[in-house]
C-alpha cells in the first residue's frame, strides 16, 4: 500500500499527487515511469514519475482525469492509499554531453517535458522550454518550468494567455533566430509531436520523444506498447519511453491509439454513473 501525502488540483482536469514510494524514489530518473493499480479490482495504468524526492522517499505523479481509472484515483484524498505502485520502469532520459537544449511541452505532456527540462537545468545545461496549452485554464507548472530554463515560451491556441500560436512557431522562430541546439526533446499529443519533428527534420537538429501507447504489464510480455521506429517493431515499456522521433511511424501510433476510444469512453460514463450513485 502506498500512502498519498500531497494531492493538488492544478487544473480543472489535470491533479498533482505525491506519494510515499521509498524504494522507486531513491531509483527514480527523468523519463521513467510507474504503473500503478488503485484497488483490487483497478486496472493497471503507466504515469510518468513527474518528480521524485529520494530524501523523503516520495514520488509525484501528474494525471489527466479522462477515463475510469483516473476518476477512481482522483477520488482519493490525502492519507488514503493506492494498493500498488510499481517502478521506475523504462529508459530514463540521455543527458549526457548536452550543452543547450530544447523542451517541448504540450498540454498534460508537460508534466513528461518538466522532469527532463529540471534535470537538464541541473547538469548545467541551457533549457529553452516551449509549452503550449490550448487556452489559459489548461496552463500548468508555468512556475516549474521557469525556475528551470533560461528562456521560456508561454503557448496557447486561443491567445488567451502568453503567446497565441503553437509549439512549433515558436521553436521555428527560435531556431531561424540563431539558436543552435544540441537536441529537441518534444512530449505530449502524437500529433504535436509529429509535427515538432518534421519542423527539426528540416533544420537536421536530433530530436526525442516520449511515447505513451496503450500498456498493460510494463515489462514488455503483453506486446501492446508496440510502435514502429525505423521500420523495426519496439516496445515503449523496455526500449523506450523515449526514440529518436525522427524514425517514429506517427500515424501508426495515432490508429493504434484511438482503437479502444469506444470502449473508453463506455468505462468513463459507468465510473461516473457508480460514483454518482456512490
Amino acid at each position: 500500500m502506498y500512502k498519498i501525502v500531497k494531492k493538488e488540483l492544478l487544473n480543472s482536469t489535470v491533479t498533482r499527487m505525491v506519494v510515499e514510494a521509498p524504494n522507486i524514489a531513491r531509483k527514480a530518473e527523468p523519463g521513467q515511469f510507474i504503473i500503478l493499480r488503485v484497488d483490487e479490482n483497478g486496472e493497471r495504468i503507466p504515469l510518468t514519475v513527474a518528480d521524485y524526492d529520494a530524501a523523503a522517499g516520495t514520488v509525484t505523479i501528474i494525471f489527466q482525469i479522462v477515463g475510469a481509472t483516473t476518476q477512481k484515483l482522483n477520488a482519493l484524498e490525502e492519507g488514503k492509499y493506492i494498493l500498488d505502485f510499481v517502478g521506475p520502469l523504462g529508459r530514463k532520459t540521455e543527458t549526457d554531453g548536452l550543452k543547450k537544449v530544447a523542451v517541448v511541452g504540450g498540454g498534460v505532456g508537460c508534466a513528461i517535458a518538466y522532469p527532463v527540462a529540471k534535470k537538464l537545468g541541473s547538469l548545467g545545461c541551457e533549457v529553452h522550454s516551449i509549452v503550449g496549452f490550448r487556452n489559459k485554464d489548461l496552463v500548468i507548472l508555468e512556475k516549474e518550468f521557469e525556475a528551470c530554463s533560461s528562456k521560456l515560451c508561454m503557448m496557447t491556441d486561443d491567445g488567451s494567455y502568453g503567446t497565441k500560436g503553437l509549439v512549433t512557431n515558436a521553436l521555428k522562430e527560435l531556431i531561424e533566430s540563431g539558436e543552435k541546439y544540441d537536441e529537441v526533446i518534444a512530449i505530449g499529443p502524437l500529433i504535436m509531436m509529429k509535427f515538432v519533428c518534421a519542423l527539426t527534420k528540416e533544420y537536421g537538429i536530433k530530436t526525442v520523444v516520449s511515447m505513451n501507447p496503450i500498456m498493460i504489464d510494463g515489462t514488455g510480455m503483453c506486446g501492446g506498447c508496440r510502435l514502429t521506429v525505423g521500420g523495426e517493431t519496439k516496445f515503449a515499456c523496455v526500449d523506450g519511453p523515449e526514440f529518436d522521433g525522427h524514425l517514429v511511424d506517427f500515424d501508426e501510433a495515432m490508429t493504434r491509439g484511438s482503437m479502444y476510444r469506444g470502449f473508453e469512453q463506455k468505462k468513463r460514463e459507468e465510473s461516473c454513473n457508480l460514483m454518482k450513485q456512490g
